[in-house]
């Protein structure tokens, strides 16, 4: 996609001509899924826009998810039908149309061990049963996502080899799975810039008023006062610290990761139920074309009056729970020690009257200051388009955007960079680990390792992540420094030994192929 291209070079341009030019549309503080959504739907409605992140993108929650696009049948069990039905139609829509390269059916198998109850096994049927009318409801066909069935003892085992021997038999749906949060964050906001949005990364925003922001280049210490019709807070988290009167309850959802060798064979998602709840589950997910599995997820209250870390940290009682649960079903329980990483993130959950965060709805809403400035809060990783469309559709009824002649919401049928039908990306000449990070822009990654054969060597082992990946990533989406390398455009970091054992790689590419950043 031409002009998607997103460089220190274009970062250091656009910040000197928004010194001489600082009035736009459109402020977008925070660059995580919200925020790069909201940029790409203002960009592409016409409207002229800039997007300030203090970090990298991505560098809060919106990489520390469980890397599913899902259909809300959770929200469904408490009420939220709205939330569920937004959430089946705009998983359809990235699997079909804005990110298929990105996004896959992922199954899933809910066993039936003896500690599940009949009537816990009844509502389990019936959830599938209504998650496949929201499946249809929003128009996703079986060739996507196929309809949910029993599965009986020896076909579970198939599926999850380490199950225990007195497994009945199971339930089989099947979901929206990421390649990676992260690569989708990087994706929209490389589209966003396609489309005319100036992206800019270690950039912070300060004094936020209806009209504008400051805006601080850590890199430089330079500082730009600029003019907007409208500003949006994306922030997440972080949002209460920027706008006074904001007030969330965060929540902290843990995910430990595992080598595949401590559930050898896995085919499958494997969900078990957390006992004494309702609709909550604890599962394991194989992480496709990694030699690793995910086990998430908690629910557990955060203080806000503590602050908010830029990287919250799991605790011990969050990996005994996840540990002790998922292993209630397998034939040899995991331990500690098959623990190689985890990760955190913190949900930005709306303050309501609910006594658990896991009650609080996941609505999204967008919230006007006195002056004018929005702040969007709330929502989930799945119907980010969706909340972006709702903000910009407030900015242009409720600011000084009010009255503008832009064009309507475009984002449910365009495509995010790399993107193209399956049958395109079959015909993708690279390994299929690459098309599935990169979708065409695959064949643009072997390019570099076929003009420079040093690229060619993998990062960490063999299949893995090759040296091209990050000179890439340096040349096309934004990177910086090893961070953002290792920790954002790959997610080698996720585990302490792989990222330790990558840094000199990513070192030696920085320095070849990485354009000088002055030190902040």
């Amino acid at each position: 996609m031409s002009g998607s291209a997103l460089s220190s070079s274009r970062r250091a341009r656009e910040l000197t001509r928004l010194a001489d030019h600082p009035r736009v549309d459109l402020l977008v503080v925070g660059g995580g899924v919200t925020g790069t959504g909201v940029a790409l739907d203002a960009a592409a409605r016409g409207l002229s826009v800039v997007l300030a992140e203090r970090g990298d993108l991505a560098s809060g929650t919106s990489r520390w998810s469980s890397k599913l696009v899902h259909g809300g049948l959770r929200y469904l069990a408490h009420g939220d039908v709205g939330v569920a039905r937004e959430s089946a139609v705009e998983r359809g829509r990235i699997m079909a149309t804005l990110a298929p390269h990105l996004c896959r059916a992922l199954p899933m198998v809910l066993p039936f061990a003896p500690g599940l109850d009949r009537r816990s096994r009844l509502e389990a049927r019936a959830g599938l049963a209504a998650g496949d009318l929201l499946r249809l409801a929003a128009w996703t066909g079986r060739d996507r996502l196929p309809a949910a069935r029993s599965l009986s003892a020896a076909q579970a085992r198939a599926a999850v080899p380490s199950l225990r021997e007195d497994v009945s038999g199971a339930l089989l749906s099947f979901d929206g799975q990421l390649t990676d949060d992260a690569r989708l964050v990087v994706a929209i906001a490389r589209t966003a810039a396609a489309h005319g949005a100036v992206v800019l990364t270690r950039c912070e925003a300060a004094d936020l008023s209806g009209d504008g922001a400051t805006l601080t280049d850590r890199i430089t210490g330079s500082s730009i006062r600029v003019r907007a019709r409208c500003v949006l807070n994306a922030a997440g988290v972080w949002a209460g610290g920027l706008v006074p009167g904001v007030k969330l309850r965060p929540s902290r959802g843990t995910h430990l990761v595992l080598d595949a060798s401590a559930l050898p064979g896995l085919r499958a998602g494997l969900t078990v139920p957390v006992p004494g709840e309702r609709a909550r589950f604890v599962f394991a997910l194989p992480v496709p074309g990694e030699r690793r599995i995910y086990v998430g997820l908690t629910d557990e209250p955060a203080d806000p009056e503590q602050g908010v870390p830029d990287v919250p940290q799991p605790s011990p009682a969050e990996t005994d729970f996840l540990l002790t649960t998922i292993s209630s079903v397998l034939r040899v329980p995991l331990k500690a020690g098959d623990v190689a990483g985890s990760f955190a993130g913190l949900r930005p959950l709306l303050a309501g009257q609910a006594d658990s965060t896991a009650d609080l709805s996941r609505k999204h809403a967008i919230l006007a200051g006195e002056d004018g400035l929005l702040t969007a809060v709330g929502g989930k990783l799945t119907t980010y388009r969706q909340m972006a469309q709702d903000a910009v559709d407030a900015a242009l009824r409720q600011t000084a955007l009010a009255g503008r002649d832009a064009a309507p919401c475009r984002t449910a049928r365009l495509p995010l960079v790399g993107a193209a039908s399956q049958a395109a990306l079959r015909s993708v000449s690279a390994p299929a680990r690459l098309v599935a990070r990169y979708g065409t822009e695959a064949a643009d990654v072997l390019a570099l390792a076929a003009a420079d054969p040093s690229l060619r060597a993998p990062v960490t082992g063999p299949g893995g992540t090759i040296a091209a990946e990050l000179a890439f990533a340096l040349q096309r989406e934004g990177a910086l420094d090893a961070g953002d390398l290792l920790d954002r455009r790959t997610r080698i970091g996720l585990v302490p030994g792989d990222r330790e054992q990558a840094m000199p790689v990513a070192q030696a590419v920085l320095e070849r192929y990485g354009e000088h950043v002055p030190p902040g």
